[in-house]
């Protein structure tokens, strides 16, 4: 696959189109089974509060990932990832209930760099909170 975004097309601050993911406690579910990380935090309520987290919390790298979906449907093409990058601030809280949580990303070039390539500064909230710092992604475009 090649990104479907031209370089010459982009300038900075060009605003990538603005996601919204829903998160259950059904999907922390499916993702630890994939993963492979159980940690009971992200799975028992009683646990995580003896732990002292207000809730049961989504997993970071799950956080992590849904974030780069922003950019990866706007390229169209998720090899063009060059490098990505997060510190977490905030966990995801995803109560027990019909709804759980939202992660709500949204995505702006934040520099044209060298060799095709642009900087893509992300921002993801959760609950009204950032829940991810320094969210950067540099992406090869066509």
């Amino acid at each position: 696959m090649t990104a479907k975004i031209a370089y010459d097309d982009v300038e900075v601050g060009t605003e990538l189109p603005a996601q919204t993911f829903p998160v259950t406690r059904a999907t922390l579910v499916r993702y630890a089974g994939a993963s492979g990380d159980f940690n009971p935090i992200h799975w028992n309520e009683k646990f995580a509060k003896e732990v002292g987290l207000p809730d049961v919390i989504a997993h970071g790298m799950f956080t992590m990932a849904e974030a780069i979906r922003v950019v990866t449907d706007w390229t169209g093409d998720p090899g063009a990832v060059v490098e990505y990058g997060v510190r977490f601030t905030k966990p995801v809280v995803v109560p027990n209930d019909d709804q759980g949580a939202l992660i709500e990303v949204s995505g702006k070039v934040a520099a044209k760099l060298d060799d095709r390539t642009v900087r893509v500064d992300l921002t993801a909230l959760s609950g009204g909170q950032k829940v991810l710092g320094m969210s950067r992604a540099v992406v090869r475009l066509a």
